[in-house]
């Protein structure tokens, strides 16, 4: 006979049971979630009347296996019922298709605003955040160098921060949202600094570079890297709209001092980049206050860097990774003495920049495509698990391989929309020649031409790759992206030094086709079987 502590615990049990599996299939996964509550089998007898975890275990299986509790389920299965999911038809979505693609891609549009006021900076005023055209090639080859080591050695952590934060995001645990925030920004910045100061010692030796050229290099680098890793989580946790916010003011206020004052350039964008990083921190910290002081969950458990780095070394290792493809051209060309004469082991080409400035633009007119089909993808994929069968795993595939397949035509049909685009305003006079007055000269042309390619390719790849993280897919990723770094440098080098440095972007034009078709592949062999992988992901 039990007593009526022993009742009252054993109510608390079932009920925590209850939560965290809803109705389980048998006893035996009634016996591992007590032994996850840490639950000794030597306090049974005392805490609640039983003498062995087996037989606790099934006392509770047969209690909850009765009728009144087939409709049992877990917190999660109730959170997502409460997440108010929209049960459309598929002839009301495609009815209004059209209106999504618009939203979704406005939106995808939106999030590149940040890009859009340095590049309209540029044009109207010749100078924004980390840019001044009037920089000599010297000075700009350290610029650039900065933000692109900025850009590399903080892409992974950028790509970590998206992973790691949305999962305590989306679980509503604020405190541990912050914490997990501030863990990497702070790992970030150690990382930056050990990897700059073992760079200035290299330099120390080998003299590549003066020491004034290192540390206004290495200046940006920090200042840019640590401005993104302040920025990133403000896009995981929903508030985008303060990037643009945090850019906008801060490239203002440059102007400001450039018009005004008569500090040093490098000076003024260094003010500028701490004022955004300044306003991205205080925005954070009022942020979560606020929601933590309002949330009710609270955790003290810290998660185990083993877990962390496991669960989160791909993507940080991807977003490295990526940054390199993306600069890695660059890179060689400015290293080439084929066609130029280098005053240092590598120095900044402006013909070759222009050309890849805007051959990028690719990239950045498909962003909303990208957010369209991502989107696209969830909502079908959420919808068709719902309607059909389970046995009906065949039909399930082929219309999700349906949807990828339509989705590979918009993004053909947006990308030659794109070119036509990008091939009016570089030749047109209201074009490139009025925002800059001058023309493009062949060099220029021939660079944004292949780069251009390269990028259309470079985003199918992503877009595929994003298809691949929806459902947790995320090692196969880091092969294509490490054998399209390989072929980009081994046909970019040997382009680069046996004909002109301008070749350069024939290798970063082969990585990323090998990125694009062989992604297509894997994507194309991952919706055939996407009933297993949906199943193995949830």
């Amino acid at each position: 006979m039990r007593t009526n502590a022993q009742n009252q615990q054993l109510k608390a049990l079932i009920d925590a049971i209850k939560k965290r599996n809803g109705k389980p299939i048998n006893s035996f996964v009634i016996i591992a979630t007590i032994e996850s509550f840490g639950i000794r089998e030597m306090d049974l007898i005392d805490d609640y009347g039983f003498k062995t975890t087996d037989e606790l275990a099934q006392f509770i299986f047969e209690k909850l296996d009765t009728p009144e509790f087939n409709q049992l389920k877990n917190e999660n299965q109730l959170t997502a019922e409460n997440n108010n999911y929209k049960r459309i038809s598929i002839n009301d979505y495609l009815s209004g298709r059209a209106g999504l693609f618009i939203k979704d891609y406005s939106i995808g549009m939106f999030h590149l605003l940040p890009v859009v006021i340095q590049i309209v900076a540029v044009i109207l005023f010749g100078f924004s955040l980390w840019t001044f055209v009037g920089f000599n090639n010297l000075q700009s080859t350290a610029v650039v160098l900065g933000v692109i080591l900025g850009l590399v050695a903080t892409g992974g952590f950028v790509q970590a921060t998206g992973k790691q934060v949305s999962f305590y995001w989306y679980n509503e645990d604020y405190q541990m949202t912050y914490r997990v925030i501030q863990k990497i920004h702070i790992i970030g910045l150690e990382m930056m600094a050990v990897g700059f100061a073992i760079l200035a010692i290299i330099n120390s030796f080998i003299r590549l570079f003066p020491f004034k050229f290192i540390t206004i290099t290495f200046i940006y680098a920090f200042l840019i890297g640590s401005l993104l890793l302040a920025l990133a989580p403000l896009y995981t946790v929903k508030r985008r709209w303060m990037i643009s916010v945090a850019v906008g003011i801060s490239t203002l206020i440059t102007l400001l001092l450039h018009w005004y004052t008569n500090l040093n350039t490098y000076l003024i964008h260094w003010i500028g980049i701490l004022i955004g990083l300044c306003i991205s921190i205080l925005y954070l910290h009022y942020f979560f206050q606020n929601i933590i002081a309002k949330s009710k969950s609270y955790t003290d458990q810290i998660p185990r860097k083993a877990l962390a780095v496991y669960r989160n070394v791909n993507y940080f290792i991807y977003g490295t990774l990526l940054y390199v493809f993306v600069f890695m051209d660059r890179i060689i060309a400015w290293s080439s003495h084929a066609g130029r004469e280098l005053p240092y082991f590598i120095y900044y080409e402006p013909n070759y920049e222009i050309g890849m400035d805007l051959a990028i633009l690719v990239f950045f007119l498909l962003a909303g495509v990208m957010e369209y089909s991502i989107s696209s993808f969830s909502r079908f994929l959420e919808y068709h698990q719902r309607t059909e069968r389970f046995h009906q795993f065949d039909n399930f595939n082929r219309k999700m391989m349906r949807h990828y397949k339509n989705h590979l035509a918009l993004f053909l049909i947006s990308g030659l929309l794109v070119f036509v685009a990008l091939y009016l305003i570089v030749t047109q006079d209201w074009g490139y020649e009025a925002a800059f007055n001058g023309r493009l000269n062949d060099l220029s042309l021939w660079v944004c031409a292949v780069g251009s390619l390269g990028y259309f390719m470079l985003t199918l790849g992503m877009l595929n790759v994003l298809y691949l993280y929806t459902l947790n897919r995320h090692k196969t990723p880091v092969i294509f992206i490490i054998c399209a770094i390989l072929l980009n440098g081994i046909i970019g080098i040997a382009m680069s030094r046996w004909i002109s440095y301008e070749y350069a972007a024939v290798g970063m034009l082969a990585g990323s086709i090998l990125f694009a078709a062989w992604s297509t592949l894997v994507t194309f062999r991952f919706f055939k079987k996407l009933d297993y992988y949906y199943y193995a992901a949830y």
